[in-house]
């Protein structure tokens, strides 16, 4: 009987499937991560080395997490996880927001499908109810995260709602009271009338919108220049219902400013023949063209700085408006659109209070929580300026009535632009003044600590630096209050008699003790007197109701999270969220740390980009490119996601669609394959086969030579987090280094080699080396399949994320070795080519079939002195001549000086190696194979039957 030769084949042996059934198994291995304690036992190998502490920006407990969601959380896991990989001890706890407007907002609807209203309920009550609301979605969301492969303290994560959190929030708030920082004052604030409440930057969108715009006339009572003392200022503004606020008009100093006598009008214009008007001359056309005015003569230009000391009176004059209206000079005025005069309402916009401010002009109260005119607005009371939907309502119309009933109103019309809008409901807010509670930022010089702390942070990318640089050193103070019942509440006491907020430590620190035991709800159930003790009667202070902007309480969490626990440390090494947060959860926990400790509660920042469907649109339900993230999960798995984030630039926007995921999946199944391939051929492998560096051929030698550089790219891209260009590299060496090239060089030597052979231990000595370093490298991003991968080598009970890196040794190194090799890849690219070509034109069916004559340079002959060029380029036989190809050789454009001319190798194929020949049959035992596999057949004991 003849030997059944392909059965003598070294194929490779592996568990490790080809197909990863990603979906299935990944929750299996969770499973695992949980049952074996794998991150308290990662805790316990690490607790001695340096920590690293990446802080978690608490996403809010309410709903199901989208995509924006994933891309954050699992770049935080990367990130923690290639530090721990890097030796350091990477503690990661995960947390919540739970306060604030959205879970208030979902318990009213509620009530209000039930016919219920919310102010018939006890406080205590609703809270409760926004509490367990809270929780629910906390449990559903630390699920999800679980599943995406986020390795943390998911047993003990922070939650703001916690008691001990919400003493903590009371606490920090405290200490700028006690500092002198927290105010109570009168400021116009971005005000929601749908949620009756103030609203943070961080809260507000923008959309289009639509406005009235109204031209008012301002009649001029005394000034020193000549030409207006019977003329008008006009001024121009898209919110007609300000107008009751106004009590100036502002001017920039250096504008040309030109007084017109109207000559002609249109029909229907309200302008009439003979008045006369003041304008900025650059916007003298736009004004004409809107107000119907057909022709006119300029009376007198002057420069704005000449206004100073002029007066108009306001347009309702002698019906409740009898004040002078001053022009002021402002250097916000420009010349963009409008008149050059800007109508100031103190009470309605930050730019017009600071004018009020700067001139000691009034600050009346205007509107209401409701949005509309307070009993004390002359002819508009009860008029509201959006609805309870958000919608417009009386207020707009009932004041450009009176403006025409008063002849002040010159023309009207539309706008169409970019409006403020509360990011919950959607509807345009407006400037309301309302007693709120404020944190200074010039008191203790809050402004100049936290400016000097952007200086001191690290910022990735650095472009991040200026815009939380600009947004500090430009803003308001803090507006802290909220009008709402859900949330950490303000503890402060007020004098009746000075209206001055109680400052007693002792105070405060029975609020903490009551929190502790409580929680917040003790503010709103407990008798005031306990709070305030025997020092002080109740009767004579007002206890605050209003609650905390939840911004303050997630900048609060560096106090009750980093510095509290025993596992984390105060400042973090690394803050991490989208690009949103520099007017979020950087900057207010950047105030709140600087007000309390002088400097930034972080040693980094990181930002990362938006999620925007494979067009560039945002992600929307109407346009329906929405992709939740627990689709691609259930149909590919977690490790296809991570992939995406990791080999995106996500300092960019990022994009997705179902064809960019599909993509990533085939990246994923080369990066599986290369896997799968060195686990097979390492079957069996130990230290007794391992070949010593010396001894290596000089292609392990290359190999060695990549793994060292790769090393050193890992390392400094996990120092700069730029785990794009780790993808990028990691990825062409499994596809380019390894599978196209090495691999499939050596998979001759390790399927046919002798066992014994030195090139085919020598391979498996490296491939063993290769796969120790790519499955840790890996082991942070593909967290599922690397672990999947090192289990299937060393065990069930062994996991990769125990790992670190490997210490590759800088002796791999071999710059020379790496330029000669660069040559050898050049020139085999070429015979590649023409073998490629021979095979479409079905002249040989596989590359074994040739023998090709390689023409080349001086230089590649001395390259491959001494290399076996047939083994290399994977053909049966190879014939290298230096010099110039003849006509007609198969060339490349870029790698001059090599040609080819194809020829068919000669002899017999080998049934083993299916190698072509000339001694194939020469062997007197095993007549159809060659001399290399009859040597291997009887090393491994297989003798052909007589």
């Amino acid at each position: 009987m003849s030997v059944e030769y392909k059965k003598t084949v070294i194929l490779p042996q592996t568990d490790f499937p080809m197909r990863a059934g990603l979906p299935k198994m990944e929750p299996t291995l969770l499973a695992q991560w949980k049952d074996e304690d794998l991150y308290g036992k990662i805790r316990g190998i690490s607790a001695d080395r340096e920590m690293f502490v990446l802080h978690d920006g608490p996403p809010y407990a309410n709903g199901h997490l989208h995509i924006g969601h994933a891309l954050n959380k699992i770049l935080k896991d990367v990130i923690t996880r290639s530090q721990q990989m890097l030796g350091k001890n990477a503690v990661y706890v995960p947390g919540w927001d739970c306060h604030g407007l959205p879970i208030e907002w979902k318990i009213e609807e509620q009530y209000r499908a039930k016919g219920k209203n919310k102010d018939d309920v006890p406080i205590a009550e609703f809270r409760k109810e926004c509490r367990e609301f809270a929780q629910k979605w906390l449990d559903v969301q630390r699920e999800e995260f679980k599943r995406l492969g986020v390795m943390g303290d998911w047993d003990n994560p922070y939650v703001t709602m916690d008691y001990k959190a919400e003493a903590s929030i009371a606490r920090e708030l405290g200490k700028f009271l006690m500092n002198g920082s927290l105010y109570m004052g009168s400021k116009p604030v971005m005000w929601s009338v749908v949620e009756k409440t103030a609203l943070a930057e961080a809260e507000v969108e923008y959309h289009d919108h639509t406005s009235k715009t109204i031209y008012v006339r301002f009649p001029v009572t005394a000034t020193s220049i000549e030409a207006l003392k019977d003329a008008t200022i006009v001024i121009w503004t898209t919110t007609p219902w300000t107008i009751p606020g106004n009590r100036a008009i502002s001017y920039g100093a250096e504008i040309e400013y030109a007084v017109i006598e109207v000559t002609e009008t249109a029909e229907e214009a309200w302008a009439t023949v003979g008045e006369k008007m003041a304008v900025c001359t650059d916007l003298l056309e736009d004004l004409c063209k809107n107000g119907r005015i057909t022709g006119h003569k300029v009376v007198a230009t002057f420069k704005g700085s000449e206004l100073e000391g002029t007066l108009s009176a306001h347009p309702f004059r002698g019906q409740g408006y009898d004040f002078d209206v001053p022009l002021l000079a402002a250097d916000y005025v420009t010349t963009d659109t409008g008149t050059g005069f800007v109508h100031t309402a103190p009470t309605h916009g930050p730019d017009d209070y600071q004018t009020g401010l700067k001139y000691g002009l009034e600050i009346p109260e205007m509107v209401d929580g409701d949005g509309a005119y307070y009993p004390t607005v002359p002819m508009f009371a009860g008029k509201r300026i959006y609805d309870e939907n958000g919608k417009e309502s009386d207020a707009n119309e009932a004041v450009i009535a009176k403006l025409v009933e008063v002849g002040a109103l010159l023309s009207r019309g539309r706008l169409k632009h970019s409006y403020p809008c509360s990011w919950r409901s959607k509807a345009p807010i407006i400037y309301r003044t309302t007693p709120q509670w404020f944190i200074s930022m010039q008191d203790n010089d809050l402004r100049e600590k936290a400016l000097k702390a952007i200086d001191e942070t690290r910022f990735v990318p650095e472009a991040g630096r200026n815009r939380l640089h600009s947004m500090i050193a430009n803003r308001p103070d803090w507006c802290v209050s909220r009008q709402r019942a859900w949330g950490v509440p303000i503890t402060v006491f007020i004098d009746k008699n000075t209206r001055q907020p109680l400052r007693d430590q002792g105070v405060l620190d029975r609020v903490y003790e009551a929190f502790c035991a409580e929680g917040a709800d003790a503010w709103f159930t407990r008798d005031p007197q306990e709070f305030l003790g025997d020092k002080y009667d109740a009767a004579n202070y007002e206890q605050v109701t209003d609650v905390l902007d939840v911004w303050f309480d997630s900048g609060s969490t560096h106090a009750f999270v980093l510095e509290e626990r025993q596992d984390l440390k105060w400042p973090a090494d690394l803050y991490l969220e989208g690009s949103d947060q520099h007017r979020g959860w950087f900057h207010s926990s950047l105030l709140e740390s600087c007000g309390t400790r002088g400097r930034a509660p972080y040693e980094a920042v990181l930002t990362h980009g938006f999620v925007l469907d494979g067009e560039g649109r945002k992600m929307s339900k109407s346009l329906g490119n929405v992709i939740a993230p627990n689709d691609i999960i259930n149909k590919l798995g977690a490790d296809i996601l991570r992939l995406w984030v990791v080999s995106s630039d996500y300092h960019d926007d990022l994009r997705i669609s179902h064809e960019i995921i599909e993509r990533h999946s085939d990246i994923y199944r080369r990066l599986r394959n290369t896997l799968r391939f060195l686990l097979g051929n390492l079957d069996g492998f130990d230290d007794a086969e391992r070949v010593a560096d010396n001894e290596l051929p000089e292609l392990e030698r290359w190999v060695l030579h990549r793994l060292s550089h790769l090393d050193d790219m890992v390392r400094k891209t996990t120092a700069d987090f730029d785990f794009h260009t780790m993808f990028i590299e990691l990825h062409n060496f499994c596809a380019l280094d390894m599978s196209a090239f090495y691999l499939d060089i050596r998979k001759d030597a390790l399927y046919c080699d002798a066992p014994s052979s030195l090139r085919r231990r020598a391979a498996r000595t490296v491939m063993d080396r290769v796969f120790d370093c790519l499955v840790r490298w890996l082991a942070p991003v593909l967290c599922f399949t690397a672990d999947e991968a090192w289990r299937s080598r060393y065990g069930a009970e062994s996991s990769v994320h125990t790992e670190t890196f490997n210490t590759v040794s800088d002796g791999w190194k071999d710059e020379a070795l790496a330029a000669k090799w660069a040559k050898i890849r050049k020139l085999r690219r070429v015979v590649t080519g023409a073998l490629e070509l021979e095979r479409a034109e079905k002249r040989i069916g596989a590359s074994l079939d040739a023998a090709p004559k390689v023409y080349a340079t001086a230089e590649y002959v001395e390259a491959l002195d001494g290399l076996n060029l047939a083994e290399i380029a994977i053909t049966s036989d190879i014939e290298l001549i230096t010099g110039d190809a003849p006509d007609g050789a198969y060339t490349l454009d870029d790698v001059a000086g090599v040609g080819v001319v194809s020829a068919l190798a000669e002899g017999e194929k080998c049934e083993r190696c299916w190698q072509t020949l000339p001694e194939v049959g020469s062997h007197a035992a095993h007549k159809t194979v060659c001399n290399r596999c009859a040597d291997a057949v009887d090393e491994m004991g297989i003798a052909a039957a007589e």
